[in-house]
């Protein structure tokens, strides 16, 4: 009897909902970063055959054991190939129009997710009076879509395409 009450009350966000210490900024892991940052290195520089994780490292201040990691998961995605040898390296699999910052991110974190509700992995509490899943499923799309629409090469140009721009700002009055 006493459960079947329990049943009936409503659920608190303040003690279901994530704790204080859980919730963080939307951003972009280091590692995610890195990749980014890696790739463009590699896209300012097509006369090059490869360049190696210790090349990149250098010249962005990045440790090279952690990039190292990072430019094989790339590898491994499909983004980057490898080459062996004396002059080896690393060096982009296809052209850099054709790379977008969704791809590097998805290689290097997985799945892109701003909430975890998102995730499916378990039902949250709160899901049979959540009104909010939906609308945020619209700003992770959305998210997800401006990143697919930025190449690498798009990270080497200094200024922004005015469509980029009025895209950026429609985000921006969504997550409002």
């Amino acid at each position: 009897m006493i459960n079947a009450l329990k049943l009936r009350q409503k659920r608190s966000y303040t003690e279901y909902g994530p704790k204080k210490s859980d919730i963080q900024m939307l951003k972009l892991t280091k590692k995610a970063d890195y990749g980014l940052m890696a790739l463009k290195y590699l896209a300012e520089r097509p006369e090059t055959v490869a360049l190696s994780a210790k090349d990149v490292a250098d010249a962005y201040g990045i440790p090279a054991q952690l990039l190292a990691k990072i430019l094989q998961q790339l590898t491994k995605a499909g983004l980057l190939k490898s080459h062996a040898g004396m002059n080896g390296g690393y060096a982009l699999s296809r052209d850099a129009r054709t790379i977008s910052a969704f791809e590097v991110i998805h290689a290097i974190d997985g799945p892109f997710f701003i909430t975890s509700c998102m995730k499916g992995a378990k039902s949250c509490e709160l899901t049979p009076s959540c009104t909010i899943k939906e609308p945020l499923a619209r700003v992770n799309d959305t998210i997800a879509g401006v990143l697919k629409s930025i190449s690498i090469q798009d990270l080497t140009e200094q200024e922004q395409p005015a469509a980029r721009v009025r895209e950026a700002q429609k985000l921006v009055a969504l997550t409002l």
